[in-house]
């Protein structure tokens, strides 16, 4: 397959005008975060080793998915257009969430138009109904189709998504300390509600009884996909020598179609469990380690009762 992937170009297949920009937007991180940061609030200190790595890896991820051969593969096969979905939705904001300071969030939050907004959207039962209704929607053949048919509603649609994505993890993962007070059983919940809303959508990709996208089984669909990548001069070229996505994969388009299903939905379990996990055990420390206070007419002969008793 590598070898084949060769005939798009380098331009197609390592997205060097989006390296550019993530490259910037790390540096930016660096000098806001770093040297720059009195400027903007006095008395912060430098982000943690553990916020800086959730930021870098963020971007790395960002450009993996979006930016490296796999966002050609994207446009080929859905499988990996699943497994893109899956990082970029489900991975990725977290990493952001974690890896911006506090006091990046604070201003940001607390805009004027922001902050209306993000109070009524980041609700727990607004926020879950928006990401998983738009997922939803997102896989609906006909809107699905739509978004492979030109650059501006392609990246239209993964924008609005990746917004989405943030407001489903902000009641989650909230970084304003204040801000932060859902208990830790309505968290499980939350997150059982998210498992259970995103299942539709891979249900209906796996158990389809017919290719659902006609980006990946008709040729034309295909090459209008491609477009989204590809250079328009370098794609002009290989139209008479490319024929399919089965000149890429030795699996049919339904076959495909359901290894998708199944990946996106087995990536989601994953993000959810690993999530419910850090929150039950997290929630489970703290409760063991408070110890019960003894009851105020307690005198001290009565703890030394005790003491002998026992």
């Amino acid at each position: 397959m590598w070898l084949n992937l060769q005939i798009f170009g380098f331009r197609a297949l390592w997205s060097p005008y989006y390296m550019a920009f993530l490259i910037g937007l790390a540096l930016a991180y660096f000098l806001i975060t770093g040297p720059l940061r009195h400027k903007f609030v006095n008395g912060v200190s430098k982000p943690t080793r553990k916020q800086q790595l959730f930021f870098y890896s963020a971007i790395a991820l960002l450009y993996i998915v979006k930016g490296s051969p796999i966002d050609l593969l994207t446009h080929i096969m859905l499988t990996f257009h699943m497994a893109q979905l899956a990082i970029f939705l489900l991975v990725v904001p977290i990493f952001f969430i974690k890896g911006i300071p506090e006091w990046i969030w604070r201003k940001i939050v607390k805009n004027r138009l922001i902050e209306p907004m993000l109070n009524v959207l980041t609700k727990p039962l607004i926020a879950i109904l928006l990401f998983n209704g738009l997922f939803s929607l997102y896989h609906i053949p006909a809107i699905f189709n739509f978004s492979k048919t030109a650059q501006v509603a392609h990246t239209s649609f993964a924008i609005v998504l990746f917004i989405a994505s943030f407001i489903v993890w902000w009641p989650l993962l909230n970084p304003l300390n204040e801000k932060d007070d859902i208990h830790p059983l309505l968290k499980l919940a939350y997150i059982a509600g998210n498992g259970v809303l995103f299942t539709p959508a891979c249900v209906l990709i796996i158990f389809a009884s017919h290719p659902l996208f006609d980006a990946y089984s008709q040729n034309g669909a295909w090459m209008q996909a491609l477009a989204l990548c590809v250079p328009g001069d370098v794609l002009g070229n290989l139209q008479f020598a490319i024929s399919g996505p089965e000149m890429f994969s030795s699996m049919s388009t339904m076959e495909d179609q359901q290894l998708g299903g199944i990946i996106m939905k087995i990536m989601q379990e994953g993000v959810y469990i690993f999530l419910m996990a850090r929150i039950f055990f997290g929630w489970f420390t703290r409760e063991s380690l408070k110890v019960d206070p003894l009851p105020a007419d307690w005198s001290d002969a009565d703890i030394q009762d005790t003491k002998y008793t026992i």
